[in-house]
């Protein structure tokens, strides 16, 4: 029997009084897939993943998570955006602690100094968020919620804030952080390379109201990182999505 997609949006429809938002989005996404969803700025992308985080309720529409529906918030769906969403006041080692903790796992400890390894950032543990650079609380925001064990990750343009250099560093590493989970990811973003590297699955948006377009399915052969920047087949998918992008 086929097991349920770890996300789907069946026609999600979502309007802020007038404007409608969202038009007829249909999606789904597997578990250890990444699906990034490329849209121009301000057509709904951050909207549409609230809406699959259960942050806000589509007007028309369906979202379920594992075959179940979708209606409030969850830690089994949390959403990392631009910008540390760290508690200051706590060190990183308690930042990554705080979840399994407040869920009673006693196993805490050895899940935080796993992610710490997996992130590069033991030597870091004791530090507060602000002693931190900008792609180290990047990182260690996506740990924070990865340390519930959560099947579904949503990203809402982590890495916008980032100069290239580290950009690409921490897209090389959330490449290798998610290679051996079966965590299910949906990406948003408008940067049409960081989608094709990060993404198995691309679905292309409209301008607002956002509907899906098109779908590109991104087969080229892992690791993926700045080698494959140069790959002719990514160069000749970039080129053709860009052209697309730009005759929209």
């Amino acid at each position: 029997m086929n097991q349920p997609a770890a996300l789907a949006a069946t026609g999600v429809t979502k309007a802020y009084g007038r404007q409608e938002v969202l038009s007829g989005i249909d999606l789904a996404v597997a578990a250890g897939e990444v699906l990034a969803v490329l849209g121009p700025s301000g057509c709904g992308k951050s909207t549409l993943l609230r809406v699959l985080a259960g942050l806000e309720r589509p007007d028309q529409g369906r979202v379920e998570a594992g075959g179940a529906a979708v209606t409030r918030p969850s830690p089994e769906r949390p959403m990392v955006v631009q910008g540390s969403t760290l508690f200051p006041w706590l060190s990183l080692r308690d930042n990554l602690a705080w979840g399994p903790r407040a869920l009673g796992d006693r196993k805490a400890g050895a899940i935080v100094d796993e992610l710490l390894e997996a992130t590069g950032l033991t030597g870091s543990a004791d530090l507060l968020p602000r002693q931190l650079s900008g792609g180290m609380r990047q990182r260690a925001a996506i740990a924070q919620v990865l340390a519930n064990g959560p099947p579904l990750l949503l990203l809402d343009e982590p890495f916008g804030a980032l100069d290239a250099q580290t950009r690409l560093r921490m897209q090389e590493w959330l490449i290798g952080l998610l290679a051996d989970r079966a965590t299910a990811t949906v990406l948003v973003t408008h940067d049409v390379e960081e989608a094709l590297l990060l993404g198995h699955r691309l679905l292309r948006l409209s301008h607002r109201p956002a509907r899906v377009v098109d779908e590109v399915r991104v087969d080229l052969a892992p690791p993926r990182g700045r080698a494959t920047l140069t790959d002719p087949r990514f160069v000749a998918l970039k080129a053709s999505v860009l052209a697309q992008v730009l005759d929209a």
